[in-house]
Protein backbone atom coordinates (compact mmCIF):
# COMPACT_ATOMS: atom_id res chain seq x y z
CA UNK A 1 0.00 0.00 0.00
CA UNK A 2 1.45 3.75 -0.68
CA UNK A 3 2.42 5.69 1.94
CA UNK A 4 0.12 8.55 1.11
CA UNK A 5 -3.07 6.13 1.03
CA UNK A 6 -2.09 4.63 4.32
CA UNK A 7 -1.82 8.31 5.85
CA UNK A 8 -5.56 8.96 4.51
CA UNK A 9 -7.38 5.58 5.18
CA UNK A 10 -5.91 6.29 8.61
CA UNK A 11 -6.83 9.35 8.96
CA UNK A 12 -10.38 8.66 8.29
CA UNK A 13 -10.00 5.82 10.55
CA UNK A 14 -9.53 8.67 12.94
CA UNK A 15 -12.24 10.72 12.03
CA UNK A 16 -14.70 7.71 12.62
CA UNK A 17 -14.13 8.11 16.18
CA UNK A 18 -14.83 11.88 16.43
CA UNK A 19 -14.12 15.13 14.70
CA UNK A 20 -10.32 16.17 15.37
CA UNK A 21 -8.18 19.44 14.86
CA UNK A 22 -5.56 19.33 11.91
CA UNK A 23 -3.01 19.22 14.92
CA UNK A 24 -4.93 16.28 16.61
CA UNK A 25 -4.65 14.38 12.73
CA UNK A 26 -0.71 14.98 12.48
CA UNK A 27 0.16 13.65 15.88
CA UNK A 28 -1.95 10.64 15.32
CA UNK A 29 -0.35 10.08 12.51
CA UNK A 30 2.82 11.41 12.89
CA UNK A 31 3.96 13.77 10.28
CA UNK A 32 3.98 17.68 9.93
CA UNK A 33 0.47 19.33 9.61
CA UNK A 34 1.68 20.38 6.19
CA UNK A 35 1.73 16.94 5.06
CA UNK A 36 -2.00 16.10 6.82
CA UNK A 37 -3.37 19.16 5.10
CA UNK A 38 -2.40 18.29 1.73
CA UNK A 39 -4.36 14.80 2.41
CA UNK A 40 -6.97 16.61 3.82
CA UNK A 41 -7.62 18.76 1.00
CA UNK A 42 -7.87 15.72 -1.19
CA UNK A 43 -10.19 14.11 0.88
CA UNK A 44 -12.04 17.35 0.94
CA UNK A 45 -12.33 17.77 -2.38
CA UNK A 46 -13.72 14.61 -3.12
CA UNK A 47 -16.00 14.86 -0.34
CA UNK A 48 -14.60 12.44 2.11
CA UNK A 49 -13.96 14.72 4.51
CA UNK A 50 -15.45 18.20 5.18
CA UNK A 51 -14.53 21.09 7.38
CA UNK A 52 -16.73 21.62 10.78
CA UNK A 53 -15.91 25.75 11.91
CA UNK A 54 -12.55 26.86 11.44
CA UNK A 55 -10.76 24.06 13.53
CA UNK A 56 -12.70 20.46 13.10
CA UNK A 57 -12.58 18.25 10.41
CA UNK A 58 -15.24 15.68 9.97
CA UNK A 59 -16.43 12.78 7.75
CA UNK A 60 -18.11 13.78 4.12
CA UNK A 61 -20.96 12.54 3.32
CA UNK A 62 -18.71 10.36 0.28
CA UNK A 63 -18.01 7.85 3.05
CA UNK A 64 -22.03 7.36 4.13
CA UNK A 65 -23.03 7.38 -0.03
CA UNK A 66 -20.57 4.50 -0.42
CA UNK A 67 -21.56 2.29 2.95
CA UNK A 68 -25.06 3.13 1.61
CA UNK A 69 -24.10 0.83 -2.05
CA UNK A 70 -22.22 -1.04 -0.51
CA UNK A 71 -25.11 -2.26 1.80
CA UNK A 72 -27.70 -2.05 -1.44
CA UNK A 73 -25.49 -4.62 -3.20
CA UNK A 74 -26.01 -7.24 -0.26
CA UNK A 75 -29.51 -8.24 -1.73
CA UNK A 76 -29.69 -10.61 1.06
CA UNK A 77 -30.55 -7.44 3.19
CA UNK A 78 -33.33 -6.86 0.79
CA UNK A 79 -34.89 -10.11 0.88
CA UNK A 80 -34.88 -10.97 4.32
CA UNK A 81 -36.31 -6.97 5.51
CA UNK A 82 -39.97 -7.97 5.78
CA UNK A 83 -39.59 -11.54 7.43
CA UNK A 84 -37.25 -9.48 10.11
CA UNK A 85 -38.93 -7.02 10.45
CA UNK A 86 -42.03 -9.11 11.36
CA UNK A 87 -39.95 -10.61 13.56
CA UNK A 88 -39.15 -7.66 15.31
CA UNK A 89 -42.57 -6.03 15.57
CA UNK A 90 -43.86 -9.10 16.85
CA UNK A 91 -40.96 -9.85 19.68
CA UNK A 92 -40.72 -6.15 20.59
CA UNK A 93 -37.00 -7.15 20.61
CA UNK A 94 -33.84 -6.12 18.95
CA UNK A 95 -32.93 -8.38 15.34
CA UNK A 96 -30.01 -8.37 13.52
CA UNK A 97 -28.92 -9.75 10.30
CA UNK A 98 -25.12 -10.69 9.88
CA UNK A 99 -22.93 -11.84 6.94
CA UNK A 100 -18.90 -13.58 7.04
CA UNK A 101 -16.61 -10.94 5.95
CA UNK A 102 -12.92 -11.87 6.50
CA UNK A 103 -12.79 -13.84 9.82
CA UNK A 104 -15.52 -11.16 11.58
CA UNK A 105 -19.07 -10.78 11.86
CA UNK A 106 -20.22 -7.95 9.95
CA UNK A 107 -24.02 -6.75 10.85
CA UNK A 108 -25.67 -5.39 7.30
CA UNK A 109 -29.23 -4.69 8.94
CA UNK A 110 -30.73 -4.21 12.42
CA UNK A 111 -34.23 -3.48 13.93
CA UNK A 112 -34.46 -2.06 17.00
CA UNK A 113 -36.32 -3.09 19.78
CA UNK A 114 -38.57 -0.99 21.82
CA UNK A 115 -36.98 -1.62 25.00
CA UNK A 116 -34.78 1.17 26.87
CA UNK A 117 -31.23 -1.30 26.59
CA UNK A 118 -29.58 -0.24 23.28
CA UNK A 119 -27.24 -2.64 21.47
CA UNK A 120 -23.81 -1.81 20.79
CA UNK A 121 -24.39 -2.87 17.65
CA UNK A 122 -25.08 -0.60 14.49
CA UNK A 123 -24.88 -1.44 10.74
CA UNK A 124 -21.11 -2.32 9.46
CA UNK A 125 -19.82 -2.98 12.46
CA UNK A 126 -17.97 -5.92 12.86
CA UNK A 127 -18.14 -8.66 16.18
CA UNK A 128 -16.42 -11.68 16.46
CA UNK A 129 -16.82 -15.41 15.48
CA UNK A 130 -16.77 -17.59 18.96
CA UNK A 131 -19.10 -15.78 21.12
CA UNK A 132 -22.35 -14.18 19.42
CA UNK A 133 -24.78 -16.21 17.89
CA UNK A 134 -24.70 -14.96 14.19
CA UNK A 135 -20.89 -15.82 14.39
CA UNK A 136 -21.80 -19.85 14.92
CA UNK A 137 -24.16 -19.86 12.56
CA UNK A 138 -21.99 -18.71 9.71
CA UNK A 139 -19.29 -20.83 10.88
CA UNK A 140 -21.10 -23.55 11.45
CA UNK A 141 -22.72 -24.04 7.61
CA UNK A 142 -19.05 -23.54 6.60
CA UNK A 143 -17.35 -26.69 4.37
CA UNK A 144 -15.36 -28.76 6.90
CA UNK A 145 -12.08 -26.90 4.91
CA UNK A 146 -13.43 -23.85 5.02
CA UNK A 147 -14.26 -24.25 8.39
CA UNK A 148 -11.31 -25.80 10.40
CA UNK A 149 -9.21 -22.55 8.80
CA UNK A 150 -11.54 -20.17 9.77
CA UNK A 151 -11.65 -21.82 13.54
CA UNK A 152 -7.54 -22.09 13.64
CA UNK A 153 -7.41 -18.18 12.72
CA UNK A 154 -9.87 -17.40 15.39
CA UNK A 155 -8.29 -15.54 18.85
CA UNK A 156 -10.15 -16.49 21.71
CA UNK A 157 -10.19 -13.85 23.54
CA UNK A 158 -12.08 -13.70 26.64
CA UNK A 159 -15.22 -11.26 26.92
CA UNK A 160 -17.21 -12.36 29.57
CA UNK A 161 -16.99 -15.03 31.97
CA UNK A 162 -19.28 -17.34 29.75
CA UNK A 163 -16.95 -16.93 26.42
CA UNK A 164 -15.44 -20.20 24.31
CA UNK A 165 -12.12 -19.83 24.88
CA UNK A 166 -10.82 -22.91 22.94
CA UNK A 167 -10.87 -24.47 19.45
CA UNK A 168 -12.33 -27.37 21.11
CA UNK A 169 -15.38 -26.01 22.88
CA UNK A 170 -15.92 -24.34 19.65
CA UNK A 171 -16.24 -27.29 17.69
CA UNK A 172 -18.39 -28.74 19.80
CA UNK A 173 -20.21 -25.83 20.19
CA UNK A 174 -20.79 -25.63 15.99
CA UNK A 175 -21.82 -28.95 15.55
CA UNK A 176 -24.50 -28.41 18.00
CA UNK A 177 -25.63 -25.27 15.81
CA UNK A 178 -25.41 -27.29 12.94
CA UNK A 179 -27.60 -30.45 14.48
CA UNK A 180 -30.37 -27.88 16.16
CA UNK A 181 -30.91 -25.20 13.41
CA UNK A 182 -30.08 -22.54 15.69
CA UNK A 183 -27.29 -20.57 18.13
CA UNK A 184 -26.97 -19.44 21.29
CA UNK A 185 -25.03 -16.71 22.93
CA UNK A 186 -25.47 -16.96 26.79
CA UNK A 187 -24.09 -13.55 27.76
CA UNK A 188 -20.83 -14.87 25.83
CA UNK A 189 -20.18 -11.32 23.94
CA UNK A 190 -21.79 -8.82 26.27
CA UNK A 191 -22.63 -10.13 30.00
CA UNK A 192 -26.27 -8.08 30.66
CA UNK A 193 -27.23 -9.40 26.53
CA UNK A 194 -27.85 -12.92 25.25
CA UNK A 195 -29.28 -13.75 21.87
CA UNK A 196 -30.29 -16.19 19.55
CA UNK A 197 -29.85 -16.89 15.57
CA UNK A 198 -30.68 -18.85 13.14
CA UNK A 199 -29.31 -18.99 9.13
CA UNK A 200 -31.10 -17.20 6.20
CA UNK A 201 -30.85 -19.67 3.06
CA UNK A 202 -30.58 -18.68 -0.74
CA UNK A 203 -30.95 -21.02 -3.49
CA UNK A 204 -29.31 -24.16 -2.97
CA UNK A 205 -29.48 -24.25 0.76
CA UNK A 206 -26.96 -21.98 0.88
CA UNK A 207 -26.35 -19.81 3.99
CA UNK A 208 -26.67 -16.32 2.95
CA UNK A 209 -26.67 -14.36 5.96
CA UNK A 210 -27.68 -14.98 10.01
CA UNK A 211 -30.53 -13.11 11.87
CA UNK A 212 -30.67 -12.94 15.53
CA UNK A 213 -32.77 -11.44 17.73
CA UNK A 214 -30.88 -10.42 21.02
CA UNK A 215 -32.54 -9.53 24.73
CA UNK A 216 -31.29 -7.75 27.83
CA UNK A 217 -30.61 -10.11 30.46
CA UNK A 218 -33.13 -8.02 32.79
CA UNK A 219 -35.83 -8.17 30.52
CA UNK A 220 -35.78 -12.13 29.97
CA UNK A 221 -34.42 -14.99 31.25
CA UNK A 222 -32.60 -17.85 29.50
CA UNK A 223 -35.98 -19.67 29.27
CA UNK A 224 -37.73 -16.27 28.10
CA UNK A 225 -35.15 -16.42 25.56
CA UNK A 226 -35.39 -19.98 24.49
CA UNK A 227 -39.33 -19.41 23.78
CA UNK A 228 -38.14 -17.20 21.03
CA UNK A 229 -36.98 -19.80 19.16
CA UNK A 230 -39.34 -21.11 16.97
CA UNK A 231 -40.49 -17.45 15.70
CA UNK A 232 -36.85 -16.87 15.14
CA UNK A 233 -36.78 -19.95 12.96
CA UNK A 234 -39.82 -19.24 11.74
CA UNK A 235 -38.87 -15.49 10.51
CA UNK A 236 -35.77 -16.57 8.82
CA UNK A 237 -37.12 -19.28 6.93
CA UNK A 238 -39.89 -16.84 5.69
CA UNK A 239 -36.46 -14.52 4.94
CA UNK A 240 -34.74 -17.82 3.06
CA UNK A 241 -38.11 -17.95 0.90
CA UNK A 242 -37.89 -14.69 -0.20
CA UNK A 243 -33.85 -15.48 -0.53
CA UNK A 244 -34.60 -18.20 -3.05
CA UNK A 245 -34.73 -21.12 -0.78
CA UNK A 246 -36.96 -23.93 -1.94
CA UNK A 247 -36.01 -26.36 0.46
CA UNK A 248 -38.10 -28.19 3.31
CA UNK A 249 -38.88 -26.58 6.84
CA UNK A 250 -36.28 -28.54 9.10
CA UNK A 251 -34.75 -25.71 10.50
CA UNK A 252 -31.27 -27.19 10.08
CA UNK A 253 -27.84 -26.00 8.39
CA UNK A 254 -27.76 -28.42 5.08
Amino acid sequence: MSQSLDRALTLLGGLAREPKTLDQLAEEIGVHKSTVLRLLRTLEAHHFVRREGQRYYRLGSALFDLAQQALEDRDVRRTAQSALAGLNARTGHTVHLASYEDGEVVYIDKFEGRHSVRMYSRIGKRAPLHCTAVGKVLVAAMTPEKQADVVSRIDFFVRTPNTITTPEAYEKELALVADRGYAVDNAEHEDFIHCVAAPVRGPGGVVLAAASVSVPKVLLDYDGLMALVPELVAATEEASVHSGWTGNRKGKLE
